[in-house]
């Protein structure tokens, strides 16, 4: 049943999104990557698509824990944002590509996501007459590996935020547009709560992996970086996300055990308290932070004041229907 709702779904995205390229759009790179971000034919058994996971009205990212897969096979890790990428260093949680070209063409090989051979989807690509005509539009040539991956690149990187509240606040001193519970949450951001130590820059985030006490080698055995590097000082590390939108893409964490974003912060304020017997934690995270209850609220409503206007003005509207 699972099955078939993903496969309908996809269906559904594909119909709608090839309809507006064909008849409104012209076809260039970006558009080409849209098509395919939302069409199924890159799945092994044609059910679901990049965007069945990358859910657009959760900022491209997935509602569950872990996403399922092709025949409902469930993945290991939590689904992070494909918004925001294009400033970014590394890719996937434990940072094992490093160019958005790289990035894309990994989860449609991935046995547990859409389980297809790179080599099988193009050939797949070729056998369509409709995507053999489109990539000779517009790479002058047959669909391949690399004009593939680049076209999928192409889309991901329009899927930019910079118009929040607090982009608004900011940098056009509308002291208007956030509450002053978001203010004392800014102010707590960058001092006391300390998070801009690993969260900073146009997106909030860095290109660094942190482990921040999600790892004890037993309940939480994913040993992140490390499982790239070889090395034991990367144990239980992970590549620090971007923050935009980040009130929509619930559950958070790598394996998504955190519910809600106070879930999140009463993690960091009390490092100890979920994970006791953590192993590499950093010395970042050594001691409690110390906030109050209002403190934590107001940290909250800063974070929720990162979301995109789009997103915003999608839920108004979905409030008045």
């Amino acid at each position: 049943m699972k099955t078939y709702v993903c496969f309908m779904l996809a269906l559904v995205s594909f119909v709608l999104v090839g309809a507006t390229l064909v008849t409104d759009e012209p076809l260039d790179k970006m558009t080409l990557g849209k098509r395919l971000f939302f069409d199924p034919i890159l799945s092994r058994n044609r059910t679901i698509s990049c965007a069945t996971c990358h859910r657009e009205d959760y900022a491209f990212a997935d509602t569950s824990a872990l996403s399922l897969g092709v025949f409902g096979r469930k993945g290991k890790r939590n689904t992070p944002s494909a918004m925001n990428v294009r400033l970014q260093a590394n890719f996937f949680w434990d940072g094992r590509a490093t160019t958005l070209e790289e990035q894309a063409l990994i989860p449609i090989a991935n046995p547990d996501e859409m389980d297809l051979p790179i080599d099988l989807a193009i050939k797949r690509l070729n056998g369509s007459k409709t995507y053999r005509a489109y990539f000779m539009k517009v790479f002058g040539e047959l669909p391949t590996k690399a004009n593939l991956a680049r076209a999928l690149s192409e889309f991901e990187q329009t899927l930019e935020t910079a118009d929040s509240p607090l982009d608004d606040w900011r940098l056009n001193d509308n002291e208007a547009a956030v509450s002053e519970s978001a203010k004392r949450g800014f102010a707590l951001f960058n001092g006391k709560a300390n998070c801009v130590q690993c969260h900073f820059g146009a997106d909030f985030n860095s290109s660094e992996f942190r482990n921040i006490g999600l790892f004890n080698g037993k309940t939480l055995a994913d040993s992140g970086r490390a499982a790239i590097t070889k090395k034991a000082a990367d144990l239980g590390k992970f590549k620090i996300g971007p923050l935009r939108n980040v009130s929509l893409t619930a559950p958070y964490m790598h394996n998504g055990m955190f519910k809600t974003l106070a879930e999140v912060i009463d993690h960091y304020n009390e490092p100890d308290k979920r994970v006791p017997d953590a192993i590499n934690r950093d010395p970042l995270l050594a001691k409690p932070l110390g906030l109050t209850q209002q403190e934590k609220l107001d940290l909250e409503e800063f974070l929720r004041s990162l979301t995109d206007k789009r997103f915003l003005v999608k839920a108004a509207v979905a409030k008045k229907s």
